[in-house]
């Protein structure tokens, strides 16, 4: 199950989980996303990358999320544009309250845009 929030509809997410360490969410580019120097605000990014990372933790029945993130690191490599945003999170190491966790962003043309390192704290 994936986390449910207001702001993750607003920004119409599309969930698509790859096994139990893997997550990949698509983010279609909205007009609302485009900065003043024509590309996708970082803000957009740093919050598609917080939520994947945030998803390989599976949310509880009800949607709620089991994992907070306490760190996040995001390098802006290219600027991004084009139809949609895909971020690709996976699990570097679970312990038994930190989990360490990475996301790569690709636009729709399969270049990376940006990388994202986290840490979630697992709520008990």
């Amino acid at each position: 199950m994936f986390i449910k929030q207001p702001l993750d509809e607003f920004l119409g997410f599309e969930y698509n989980r790859i096994d139990e360490d893997h997550v990949q969410i698509r983010l279609p580019i909205q007009d609302l996303f485009i900065n003043s120097a024509g590309v996708v605000h970082g803000g957009v990014i740093s919050s598609l990358a917080d939520v994947a990372m945030s998803n390989l933790i599976q949310a509880d029945e009800n949607g709620i999320q089991k994992a907070l993130t306490v760190d996040l690191n995001v390098s802006f490599l290219k600027p991004a544009s084009g139809t949609y945003l895909i971020a690709d999170a996976k699990v570097d190491k679970q312990g038994r309250t930190l989990i360490h966790s990475e996301c790569l962003i690709y636009n729709d043309q399969q270049e990376l845009v940006a990388k994202s390192k986290g840490i979630l704290f697992r709520k008990s």
